[in-house]
């Protein structure tokens, strides 16, 4: 494995970084010290460039993993998130200025760095008001913490009224969304990629293998030590459906048969759109990040395009009626619901 990863510019003026980001979920959590630093060499050695963590990450460690093996690699652009509350920390969570000050200032201290490159509003929080959320994100800009704002897990409505409101503060627009995206799960092209494209904010898509299932694996069942067998609590809100996992049969059965692994298929449809910057890379060992960093090379066509739009539709999953309890549809309030 040879070949540089590409790159792609983040938003309209923004930086170029790589297609595939190194996300690092699992650091600290299932990837200790030794694992994570062969993987973070391995990424750098072709040409990797972006690296993605959150303050929630393992309680904070995964941020404090990355400020010990990435001390030597300052150019790096790295994002962090804030948002979700922290273990064994009182009061946080949530995007009010004093919680978005604290945060930064702690992921800072943890990632041994000076300014964050990008920092993600990690979740809406419907209780602070939006003025007060990208205030508070203009501070860090205008001190030098952070140098870019992104968000994950908005509504389209909230993306553009965020810009509305970045325009009307002086605060810089926000560079960059994360949303959940993949081949089985097309909702963000209803309306979260084409708003993000209308206003020049670059994708970065996360959990591109469906939480493990576009890898294939569920074919004969549910394996050990799965996020199935473990009853994973978002896995059986999410894709753990029939229609899901025999719609991921179909397309493991596809990749294989033309001699391409699933994985590869599942990462080279998110890069075949035009409106993806970055796919964010979730390994938690060597081997699997090495399966993601194999995609590049293997092959992408108009056919398999053609299948692939025969399983799930744009703007839907195959699930009928589904969609994530924990970001639930608001669109229809009545007085049965306060019973």
């Amino acid at each position: 494995m040879n070949e540089q990863l590409s790159r792609a510019p983040l938003g309209r003026g923004g930086p170029d970084v790589s297609r595939l980001c190194l996300g690092t979920m699992m650091f600290a959590d299932q990837t200790g010290d030794d694992e994570a630093k062969r993987m973070l060499e391995r990424y750098f050695s072709l040409g990797g460039n972006f690296v993605d963590t959150a303050d929630s990450y393992s309680g904070g460690e995964s941020e404090r993993m990355l400020g010990r093996l990435m001390a030597d690699k300052p150019d790096c652009f790295l994002a962090t998130k804030v948002g979700n509350p922290v273990k064994g920390v009182e009061g946080s969570g949530g995007l009010t200025p004093d919680w978005i000050a604290k945060g930064a200032a702690m992921s800072l201290e943890r990632l041994k760095r000076d300014h964050i490159d990008l920092y993600y509003l990690h979740l809406d929080d419907n209780r602070t008001p939006l003025d007060e959320t990208i205030g508070a994100l203009g501070d860090l800009l205008n001190a030098g913490h952070i140098r870019h704002w992104g968000f994950s897990n908005f509504r389209a409505w909230k993306i553009a009224e965020m810009v509305r409101v970045a325009d009307r503060l002086g605060v810089a627009r926000p560079l960059a969304c994360q949303p959940y995206y993949h081949m089985l799960n097309r909702a963000a092209e209803a309306e979260t990629l084409p708003a993000c494209a209308h206003f020049g904010i670059g994708t970065v898509t996360y959990s591109p293998l469906g939480r493990g299932v576009l890898t294939g694996k569920y074919r004969n069942g549910t394996p050990e030590a799965s996020r199935g067998a473990r009853q994973d609590k978002r896995f059986m809100e999410t894709e753990f459906r029939p229609e899901t996992l025999e719609s991921a049969r179909r397309a493991a059965d596809h990749a294989e048969a033309s001699h391409r692994e699933p994985v590869h298929l599942a990462i080279n449809w998110l890069l075949a759109n035009t409106a993806v910057t970055s796919v964010l890379m979730g390994p938690k060992s060597l081997s699997q990040l090495d399966a993601y960093l194999g995609s590049p090379a293997s092959s992408y066509s108009a056919a398999d395009e053609t299948f692939l739009n025969t399983l799930c539709a744009s703007g839907h999953t195959p699930a009928p009626g589904h969609s994530d309890p924990r970001y639930p549809f608001q669109g229809r309030q009545t007085a049965f619901a306060e019973a």
